[in-house]
């Protein structure tokens, strides 16, 4: 044993060139000294990764609350997606239809205004709703306010035409109602125990109807007041005043031309006249006709 033990101390103190005869050389196999100190620490700073990463996509599970169904506060169902509480789009929202819960209404907030559109197949709008600060504009072709059930137009407006399919009209404002060009309507009653008021406070106003135009005052008292002429005019029939009493106020009195500088007796009865004009004036009743003696008042006029 001793001498094996100082055979290979012989043999390995010789220099390396020197080889014994009949042996293979031997070469080192793996890695060592710095590459090997290299490699463990990249090995060691990948796991640390690995650790971080994994605890971070934790964290943001957990935050964000994801589950099978969604996440936070967005759930997918079959029928769409869900989203609880309030959400905030930062870019469009493009969408087929939006419903609230059947406990809650809807409701769109936004710092300017909001925009609802509507494109067909090619993309071209074909109606916009804008909701902004100061007023709210719809640009449709046309634009329906329906009842409840849909089945009957309340409001209806195109390029042509406005309608308004309800039973009653109701204009609240001190102001009235003020039209700029004609109205066609079958009927204008005013609210119980008010009264009724059609102005023009510059210009005519004039109400016509192939059949006749019929004002009626049940309960009151009918008045018609001008500043200059009143005209009743009927081409081809004829005007019928139909009244216990008919009171013409007002009318010129005619003198006779005799009765000028004489004392003329106090007088309760006077006759009816009529110039050539169509003026009418009274004249004293005498026991025949003096509407020729006083027939003065037609050249006047």
């Amino acid at each position: 044993l001793f001498q094996m033990t100082q055979e290979q101390y012989i043999l390995a103190a010789q220099p390396n060139n020197l080889q014994r005869s009949g042996c293979a050389p031997v070469y080192p196999v793996g890695i060592y000294g710095w590459r090997k100190r290299c490699l463990y620490f990249f090995v060691l700073l990948l796991l640390v990764i690995m650790i971080v990463n994994l605890a971070l996509t934790i964290w943001i599970l957990k935050v964000m609350n994801f589950t099978v169904d969604g996440m936070g506060n967005l759930r997918v169902n079959k029928d769409g997606i869900r989203l609880e509480g309030i959400s905030q789009f930062l870019l469009p929202l493009y969408v087929k239809e939006i419903r609230s819960r059947k406990d809650s209404p809807l409701i769109l907030h936004s710092d300017r205004n909001v925009t609802v559109n509507a494109r067909n197949d090619l993309g071209q709008l074909t109606g916009q709703l804008t909701v902004g600060p100061e007023s709210v504009e719809a640009q449709c072709q046309r634009f329906e306010v329906k009842t409840n059930d849909g089945g009957k137009v309340l409001f209806s407006a195109d390029e042509e035409e406005i309608s308004i399919g309800a039973e009653k009209l109701r204009v609240t404002g001190t102001e009235g109602a003020v039209f700029g060009h004609s109205i066609e309507t079958p009927h204008i009653r005013a609210e119980p125990f008010q009264d009724l008021k059609l102005e023009s406070p510059t210009r005519t106003l004039t109400m016509e109807a192939p059949k006749g135009v019929e004002i009626s005052a049940d309960a009151g008292d009918f008045k018609a007041t001008c500043r200059k002429q009143m005209q009743l005019v009927s081409t081809e029939g004829e005007i019928f005043l139909n009244a216990n009493t008919i009171r013409l106020g007002n009318l010129p009195l005619g003198t006779s031309t005799t009765s000028l500088g004489s004392a003329v007796p106090k007088q309760t009865v006077y006759e009816l006249c009529v110039c050539p004009n169509g003026k009418l004036y009274l004249s004293p009743a005498g026991t025949g006709s003096t509407c020729h003696s006083t027939s003065n008042v037609c050249l006047w006029s």
